[in-house]
């Protein structure tokens, strides 16, 4: 009978000693999970640091959302007639948005299946810095590739810091809500430091260059900050991919994820140049995205499968709440920056960084006293369920468009009026989004399983991207007016639009206020 060579131990204790060593791993994360779930007073600590990634992040995201149209349509496409260079510049930026919010159902479901959410985040984070510094060396040349860059990265950052923000709280927490709510306003002190100086440097220093190089070193910020974070973190957001698997594998997988989000920048800076391509695209993601959530479904019993057609209500409509509030990056930044008095209570401002800045400062403020009111009501036993949130978010937007169509009683003879008005709409429209927006990043994990988390934000994120997609075309419409009008025209041309858009948020509210009822039976135990 032969016997191991010396120095040899036999397969069998081999295998024995890795399974031992795999079992052992999964009970230290189990440890460390149940460590972090068992945080004590109202946020753990680690929410604390993806706020501080998240907020550099918005900073760089929203910065650059703050200036893109305006640049494109003065720099980019200066050669066309203006009501022209208008139009493209808002099916543009609408296209642009939409792709960066559509991969991130890609960047969720790679995180889902192969990467994890760490280093899903991480690659996202990088091509986002690559993408602005590219912008910054020259604007001109380097836009169109660098915007490809971002697109690509954003996917791959924002769902997945989501629901690591969610894994930070064990099922039926009720600190949950309140964890997002701090996280929702991480988002906007990004957004409005992000609003304000990439504006300011862009449009009063005159430095298009100066404005992208910012957005690139805050995200710079933003990565170094989660490399700290990760410490923190014990087993949230490693990789899914089973710990059997050789590392070989395991590493191949994840080189061509990385490998194929760069093969599709040539497909993306197609579709953001022509737009054309870009309604092709949208019509055939949105149907086969079902799809595959029909093929993920049915694995699911009947209560998760009922939580899930109450989730895919809520993505439904947001489609109709973005598309209509979006209106901020577009025509509402050209009607700043043509058809706006740079007064503010009596301060000259730029109303363009009013335009980017007041709803993020409206929402750090807001957020609080709204929530302390969902609290009070709750006390009283009259806190309305999340569907009914959904709808009064409706009916705030439209009482907001209808300060927008308002305007135009305020006018002057060039066509330009209140700012104060218009800063009083973003007031109001603050209202409607934190009705809506903080609760439905937390109700899109409560609804679904654990294992359609990441995907789940993703549908979240592509529901947002169908909705920036329908703000392009409507920015659009609204910037069509004949050659040669007087800017008191193009002024009548906006609110005429904002008025009726204002009637479809009033309709879509009314109608989900009175679907309440049945929606909530299918969400269950979840409120």
């Amino acid at each position: 009978m032969s016997q191991p060579n010396a120095g040899e131990r036999p397969v069998g204790n081999e295998e024995a000693n890795e399974d031992a060593g795999i079992l052992s791993k999964a009970s230290a994360d189990a440890i460390a999970l149940e460590a972090i779930h068992n945080f004590k007073g109202q946020y753990p600590k680690q929410l604390w640091l993806l706020f501080l990634t998240e907020m550099w992040e918005r900073f760089c995201f929203y910065g650059m959302r703050g200036i893109l149209t305006i640049f494109i349509g003065s720099e980019i496409l200066n050669h066309l007639p203006e009501s022209l260079a208008d139009k493209t510049a808002n099916l543009q930026y609408g296209a642009i948005q939409a792709f960066v919010y559509a991969f991130t159902f890609a960047g969720g479901l790679f995180a889902d299946k192969i990467l994890g959410f760490r280093k899903s985040l991480f690659w996202g984070g990088t091509l986002m810095v690559i993408g602005n510094f590219l912008i910054a060396a020259n604007p001109h040349h380097f836009f169109y590739i660098g915007i490809c860059f971002t697109i690509i990265g954003t996917g791959f950052f924002k769902p997945n810091i989501s629901t690591m923000v969610g894994a930070l709280y064990r099922e039926g927490d009720p600190r949950r809500d309140s964890g997002f709510g701090l996280f929702y306003s991480g988002i906007n002190v990004g957004a409005f430091l992000g609003g304000i100086v990439c504006v300011y440097i862009g449009k009063e220093l005159h430095s298009w260059s100066g404005a992208f190089a910012a957005a690139g070193i805050v995200m710079v910020i933003g990565l170094l900050t989660f490399v700290f974070t990760q410490r923190t973190l014990g087993p949230i957001g490693i990789s899914p991919l089973p710990a059997q698997m050789p590392k070989s594998q395991k590493k191949l997988r994840e080189i061509l994820v990385y490998a194929g989000s760069l093969a599709v920048i040539p497909l993306i800076w197609l579709m953001v140049k022509n737009t054309d391509y870009t309604d092709i695209f949208m019509y055939i993601v949105g149907p086969l995205t079902l799809l595959y959530l029909v093929y993920e479904m049915r694995r699911l019993n009947k209560v998760e499968r009922q939580k899930m057609m109450a989730a895919l209500v809520f993505i439904i409509f947001s489609i109709l709440f973005w598309g209509i509030y979006e209106q901020a990056g577009g025509s509402l930044a050209i009607f700043a920056l043509k058809n706006l008095q740079p007064n503010l209570l009596g301060m000259h401002i730029d109303p363009n960084m009013v335009n980017n800045s007041s709803n993020a400062i409206f929402v750090i403020a807001l957020s609080p006293i709204v929530g302390l009111a969902w609290v009070a009501l709750a006390k009283k036993k009259a806190n309305p369920n999340t569907v009914v949130k959904f709808g009064l978010g409706f009916l705030f937007l439209a009482a907001a468009y209808y300060l927008y169509y308002y305007t135009r009683f305020f006018a002057d003879s060039e066509g330009r009026t209140s700012l104060n008005l218009f800063t009083l709409a973003y007031l109001v429209i603050t209202f409607g989004e934190l009705c809506l927006s903080p609760i439905g990043l937390s109700i899109m994990t409560k609804l679904s399983p654990k294992p359609l988390w990441g995907v789940m934000m993703g549908m979240w994120f592509l529901a947002s991207a169908y909705g920036q997609y329908v703000a392009g075309r409507i920015g659009a419409s609204l910037a069509e007016v004949p050659e040669g009008a007087s800017n008191l025209e193009r002024l009548y041309n906006y609110t005429d639009g904002y008025r009726h858009l204002a009637l479809y948020a009033l309709i879509a509210g009314i109608v989900l206020i009175l679907i309440a009822p049945f929606v909530r039976k299918l969400m269950h135990e979840v409120t």
